[in-house]
């Protein structure tokens, strides 16, 4: 997307953004407050590699979707357990389990000026099956392909629609997933216009825009800037803000500085150290969610010595799961060591380990690496993944595990974990949808562990094949009793603790630092809904 804004002042430290995007808006270039219509957002956001729906599938990216494209349903915010309208009004299923029908509103519009209608919301649906891109599975896995997907998923008149899964799953899941960014509605008039070779408009819908929701994306420049403006074509309440400037700020320490100064209205990757130390500023408030993300790290089953069973609990054993705890994730997470977060239905909330370097030898041992090994183990730079890193690298020292560790940016490490070329790799995951499967799916259950896989769960990812746990996440999905349902969630989270290559490390709770001029600012528990278009300035 061509430049519409001027070059960014560097100064103070290169990250006075504020005011030179005040001076392009025309707005006065004040160093103690950004625009009155703008509300300046300093983030961490290098992992963003698209704004395709179709295809994004990364944690800040999934913010901008919120925003900017509408669903058929959201699930609501104070409640995540419960759906909302968005463009469908009206929902059912059939007696069988297994046709979803869909009535949407009238009268509502895309930015682009063009009408939104059944045929739009089908085609959005039956495009992110054909792209077949990283988050296509959350759609996929209702049984959906290239070849049937135009079958399965229909319109049936100006303002209805029909959605035929595979299998009787249970309802809410299917809803749930429904709200996801891979389910956004685009605009199919103008996405024909800018096709190319018959992509779909791929290539265009990278760096542009064909939403319908209360901001639309004006800009976007990698690792620098995501500007978002008010669509006055969006069916309900208009944007309070009229734009949204999200600068990428690497630094929680600048970030603070900036949000203190003025020069930004929120931050949102402080640490521990720097809520501390606004915490008397009656200028700033904090507000926190706990969010459907969970910190962890993995070891790829590739190399061989991380493929030994000792080994992966031995690395269980030596996190200093208390030292994170009460330092490094501090007002920012909790310890946890369950790939369900707490909140969605049957997650545990056993911690069973501790730092005992003592059994993590005697593992090693067992397993014919009594003197330890060296393996590399690949990290973004941001913290508290940074913090929890080089600690891990002390500890693991201890047991005679030697771990280079190799720094990134998003994009570099994400892009080198999905080849499944790391050796041991350290990240979050945010849930896709509210509903256990979205974790299940991904970290306990791998259909199908070849290289040349259509699926690429975080087991694929690690090359860990579970044809059992796999088989326990299918029949827990198709469970329709809540109660049998949870229980089969608690038995499997329990068989992943003991065998699985991950260590689970703790839960995000985020939050969110802002000037005090604000109101109505929600963290939500799922990367796409925090709605800027709800603040007010």
């Amino acid at each position: 997307m061509k430049s519409a804004l001027p070059v960014l002042n560097r100064r103070l430290l290169g990250v006075a953004a504020a005011c030179a995007l005040a001076v392009g808006y025309g707005s006065s270039p004040s160093l103690a407050a950004t625009p009155k219509d703008t509300l300046v957002v300093v983030t961490q956001m290098d992992d963003i590699i698209t704004m395709d729906p179709g295809e994004a599938f990364e944690i800040s990216a999934g913010e901008i979707m919120g925003n900017a494209y509408d669903r058929l349903v959201r699930y609501d915010v104070n409640d995540p357990s419960k759906l909302v309208a968005d463009v469908a009004t009206k929902w059912s299923v059939s007696a069988d389990g297994k046709t979803y029908s869909f009535e949407l509103r009238p009268g509502v519009k895309f930015a682009s000026g063009n009408a939104l209608t059944a045929e739009d919301v089908v085609y959005s649906l039956q495009r992110a099956v054909l792209l077949d891109k990283t988050p296509a599975f959350i759609l996929t896995q209702f049984g959906f392909s290239k070849d049937n997907v135009k079958d399965k998923i229909k319109q049936t008149g100006p303002l209805t629609l029909t959605i035929e899964t595979d299998k009787a799953y249970a309802p809410t899941f299917v809803y749930n997933c429904l709200t996801a960014n891979v389910a956004s509605i685009v605009d199919k008039k103008l996405l024909l216009t800018k096709e190319s070779g018959g992509d779909m408009a791929y290539g265009w819908l990278k760096t542009n825009y064909a939403g319908s929701g209360p901001l639309k994306l004006r800009e976007w420049r990698a690792n620098e800037i995501v500007v978002l403006e008010r669509n006055d074509n969006y069916y309900g309440d208009k944007s309070k803000p009229v734009r949204v400037i999200y600068q990428h700020i690497k630094e929680a320490a600048t970030q603070r500085l900036l949000l203190e100064k003025g020069d930004a209205d929120i931050a949102r990757n402080l640490q521990p150290q720097d809520l501390a130390a606004i915490a008397s500023n009656k200028d700033i408030k904090t507000t926190s969610t706990p969010k459907g993300t969970v910190w962890y790290f993995s070891l790829n089953q590739k190399n061989p010595n991380l493929a030994k069973p000792e080994v992966r609990e031995a690395f269980k054993w030596l996190v200093d799961y208390a030292a994170i705890g009460d330092t490094m994730i501090k007002n920012v997470g909790i310890v946890h060591q369950n790939f369900l977060p707490v909140g969605l239905l049957g997650a545990s909330t056993e911690n069973p380990y501790k730092l005992d370097v003592n059994k993590a030898k005697a593992l090693l041992a067992k397993a014919g690496l009594p003197n330890g090994f060296k393996v590399t183990m690949d990290m973004r730079t941001t913290q508290p993944i940074q913090g929890i890193t080089e600690a891990f690298q002390q500890t693991a020292k201890r047991a005679g595990i030697d771990i280079e560790i190799l720094p990134g940016d998003g994009k570099q490490t994400l892009t080198k974990y999905r080849a499944r070329t790391h050796d041991i790799y350290i990240g979050a995951w945010g849930a896709d949808y509210w509903d256990p499967h979205t974790n299940a799916d991904t970290f306990s259950r791998n259909p199908d562990n070849t290289d040349a896989a259509k699926s690429k769960p975080l087991a694929w990812r690690n090359a860990w094949d579970i044809p059992e746990l796999t088989k326990q996440a299918d029949a827990a999905v198709l469970e329709r009793d809540g109660t049998k349902r949870r229980t089969m969630y608690d038995k499997m989270q329990a068989d992943f603790r003991k065998d699985s290559p991950f260590v689970m490390l703790g839960q995000q709770i985020e939050t969110a630092a802002y000037r005090s001029n604000l109101q109505g600012l929600q963290i939500g528990s799922t990367s796409d809904s925090t709605y800027m278009f709800k603040v007010i300035k």
